[in-house]
């Protein structure tokens, strides 16, 4: 999704917006079609709350990669800091 949704900025800045727009829709369909499934088979054994942060925490390990090795932007220590709070907000929501 991280690819789907940033990647037009690199590469699509002289694209029509409509054209980026599809690209990133058809992009983003593979891995609904991914999520949805998962998400049946992941409320049998966690709550909706842990699947969310579980996605959340999935999405910003894809995402500093990315920034950082793909799109070429500066490491910033947000990074580590945003990190740090996913895993004070997974504990919470999967402590007993």
């Amino acid at each position: 999704m991280t690819f789907a949704w940033y990647a037009h900025l690199k590469h699509g800045q002289t694209k029509p917006w409509l054209l980026m727009a599809l690209m990133s829709w058809g992009i983003a369909l593979f891995e609904y079609l991914l999520q949805v499934p998962a998400n049946r088979i992941g409320y049998q054994v966690y709550s909706l709350a842990q699947l969310k942060i579980m996605q959340e925490v999935i999405s910003l390990s894809v995402f500093i990669p990315f920034a950082v090795l793909y799109m070429k932007q500066p490491f910033q220590w947000n990074y580590v800091y945003a990190a740090l709070c996913m895993v004070g907000a997974v504990y919470f929501m999967f402590r007993a």
